[in-house]
């Protein structure tokens, strides 16, 4: 044997040489473990705002639910009278008031016209936003702000003036345009008159947000797509609808969903504008009827249990429209 191969055979472990220890990690085991690391990484992230979310939500609904099945009216309050478990009894008797399931429906297609109208608005005046000059942009820019910033009583009382029917610039000039019917007519009066002048105050208020949550989308799309489509013959509309709306469905989803749910738990408009939801209760939507049964008749269990009901109403809502999406193929 020469002595450059002794010296190689030297070097060489042996055949069966246990490596020391960290010398050398299994590849399965290092993908293994930085798996295990990536998938905890995202939750500790999240922890802080997770603790602070489970404070002011969880307890909350859980107290919610807790009410939602005692005795607790005001004798309960004040200590005069020993809380008592009732199981479903609070729930059975909202179920079988008639009031309650009117007020259900009226809610539901009450919400159901302020999202669509919401949207509607908002996506209009997003795209009218890309079609306008500087000046005339920063202006409609900051009249929506202004709308959004304004506190809903504050905005609620500005309208109720507006359509008042005694001094209410409204009235005054429809007369003016020759519809004497509107002379000291009362919007807050008539059923559906006072649904919808609530109605325009809440879009009022509430396009803003679209408008500006849809306008930055738009702004991210390219600008080549659309020249294209427009140079091809396609309307406003078709572009709208078979070019935007698709690329924007992550951002419609979105402000869909946050329009459901501020729309549906809909309160100081209905409760400021129709002095307490109307003649005899006629414009009365679900939150107004739980203040009413919770605070104005002390039945503080009622009003946890039409709460409860909103919430699982609400989550409904949410996973349908969810779940549609997701037949759709849209991944969310």
């Amino acid at each position: 044997m020469s002595a450059g191969t002794a010296q190689h055979a030297r070097r060489a472990p042996a055949k069966g040489r246990r490596s020391r220890p960290g010398s050398t990690v299994p590849a399965g085991r290092r993908s293994g473990k930085g798996a295990r690391r990536g998938t905890w990484t995202p939750w500790l992230y999240l922890a802080p705002a997770l603790i602070v979310l489970g404070g002011l939500l969880v307890y909350p609904i859980y107290q919610l639910g807790l009410i939602s099945f005692l005795e607790y009216t005001q004798a309960q309050v004040s200590g005069g009278e020993a809380t008592t478990f009732q199981g479903f009894a609070n729930y059975a008797e909202l179920f079988g008031d008639g009031e309650f399931w009117n007020v259900t429906v009226a809610t539901l297609l009450f919400a159901a016209v302020c999202v669509v109208s919401t949207l509607a608005v908002g996506c209009a005046l997003a795209v009218l936003l890309t079609r306008v000059r500087a000046i005339p942009r920063l202006a409609l820019m900051l009249a929506a702000l202004g709308a959004w910033a304004t506190p809903a009583i504050t905005g609620s009382t500005v309208w109720v003036f507006l359509f008042d029917p005694d001094f209410g610039p409204v009235n005054r000039v429809l007369v003016w345009f020759g519809l004497s019917g509107f002379e000291d007519y009362s919007w807050t009066y008539d059923r559906y008159s006072a649904f919808a002048l609530v109605l325009f105050e809440v879009v009022w208020c509430s396009f803003p947000f679209v408008m500006v949550t849809v306008y930055a989308g738009i702004r991210a799309i390219p600008t080549e797509v659309l020249e294209a489509a427009a140079l091809d013959g396609a309307s406003a509309w078709r572009i709208w609808r078979t070019i935007m709306a698709p690329m924007l469905r992550p951002i419609l989803v979105v402000v869909t969903i946050q329009s459901i749910i501020w729309d549906f738990k809909v309160f100081t408009q209905i409760y400021v504008m129709t002095n307490g939801g109307g003649i005899a209760g006629q414009n009365m939507v679900l939150n107004v009827y739980a203040y009413q049964k919770a605070f104005a008749s002390s039945q503080y269990s009622l009003g946890s249990a039409i709460g409860v009901v909103m919430l699982l109403i609400l989550l409904a809502v949410t996973l349908v429209y969810l779940r549609l999406l997701r037949r759709q193929g849209e991944e969310l």
